[in-house]
C-alpha cells in the first residue's frame, strides 16, 4: 500500500488505519481526505498532515526539533487522569500545564509555520487516541490554527465602505468565528503575531484572543519575524507583552528561507 503522506497515523504499524473506510481515518480527515477534525481546525492545505518525524524543515533545525519531541511528551497533560497522578507527585498546577512557544526568526522561510503545524498535528493525534482509550468522544475541534494576516484581510474585507453585503456579512462571520476557535480552542497556533500595521479594532480583537488564552494558561503556538522582546513595540501595550513572554518558552530558527524547496 502507497503510503498516505498526509494521514497521520501513517507513522503505526497499521497501515489499515490510513484507509479512506476506516471510521479513525475519516473522523480525522474525513471521507475525502480534507474533511474531519483536520478540517475543523483550519490548518492550511499545504500543511495538511505535516507530523515532526517527517517535517520538511527537521533537517535544518535539528536543536529545535529535539526540543519539540520532548515537549509533545507534555500533550498527555490535557487528560484529567494524567494531571491527577502528577499532582499526586506533588507537582503544581504551573508544573502540570502545557507550555505555550514563541516561535521566531529574523526572515521568513525558516519553518516556522511548518513545525507550529506539525505540533498542532501532533496534539490532535494525541488528542483523539488519548480520548478513545478513555472511551470518552473526541472532541471536533481540539486545536485551531489561526492566521493573523488572513484576520486581519477578512476584517478590512466588511469593513471597507459600500461593500456589497454579500460580501461583508460572510466575512464578518467567518472573521467573529476565528475569534471564538481562537479563543477557546484547547491548543491553537497564532500565525505570524507581529502585524504591524492595524486599526485599533482590529488589534483590540487579537488582542482579545491573546489577552484570554494567556489569562487562562491555554496552551499556544506563536509564530512571528521579531523578537519576544520587542512584542510591547507590535502590541503598544506592555501589559500583554509581558504576559506573552512570561508564558511562552522562546525557540529561534535560524538559517536562510527555504520557501519554494518544501
Amino acid at each position: 500500500m502507497t503510503q498516505n503522506k498526509r494521514c497521520l497515523f501513517r507513522h503505526f504499524d497499521n497501515p489499515a488505519l490510513c484507509s479512506p473506510i476506516n471510521p479513525a481515518y475519516i473522523a480525522l480527515h474525513g471521507h475525502d481526505g480534507a474533511g474531519g477534525r483536520q478540517a475543523n481546525a483550519n490548518i492550511p492545505v499545504d500543511y495538511i498532515g505535516v507530523l515532526l518525524a517527517d517535517s520538511p524543515v527537521r533537517e535544518s533545525q535539528v536543536k529545535n526539533y529535539e526540543l519539540l519531541e520532548v515537549y509533545t511528551k507534555t500533550f498527555d497533560r490535557q487528560f484529567e487522569d494524567v494531571q491527577t497522578e502528577l499532582r499526586a507527585q506533588g507537582k503544581t498546577d504551573n508544573d502540570i500545564r502545557i507550555k505555550s512557544l514563541y516561535l521566531w526568526s529574523e526572515s521568513p522561510g525558516t519553518g516556522k509555520t511548518t513545525t507550529a503545524v506539525a505540533l498542532l498535528n501532533e496534539y490532535l493525534l494525541r488528542n483523539f487516541i488519548g480520548n478513545l482509550k478513555r472511551k470518552i468522544t473526541p472532541p471536533q475541534r481540539p486545536v485551531y490554527f489561526l492566521d493573523a494576516n488572513q484576520l486581519q484581510t477578512e476584517y478590512n474585507t466588511f469593513n471597507r465602505p459600500r461593500v456589497p453585503d454579500d460580501i461583508a456579512e460572510p466575512a464578518s462571520r467567518r472573521y467573529y468565528n476565528a475569534i471564538e476557535y481562537g479563543k477557546y480552542t484547547e491548543f491553537v497556533v497564532i500565525d505570524d503575531i507581529g502585524v504591524r500595521e492595524s486599526t485599533d479594532g482590529f488589534r483590540a480583537d487579537l488582542h482579545s484572543v491573546i489577552n484570554y488564552r494567556t489569562t487562562n494558561a491555554l496552551p499556544t503556538i506563536y509564530t512571528s519575524n521579531i523578537p519576544i522582546e520587542e512584542l510591547e513595540e507590535v502590541f503598544g501595550e506592555k501589559r500583554l507583552a509581558d504576559r506573552v513572554r512570561d508564558m511562552c518558552q522562546p525557540i529561534h530558527f535560524a538559517g536562510e528561507s527555504k520557501r519554494g524547496r518544501r
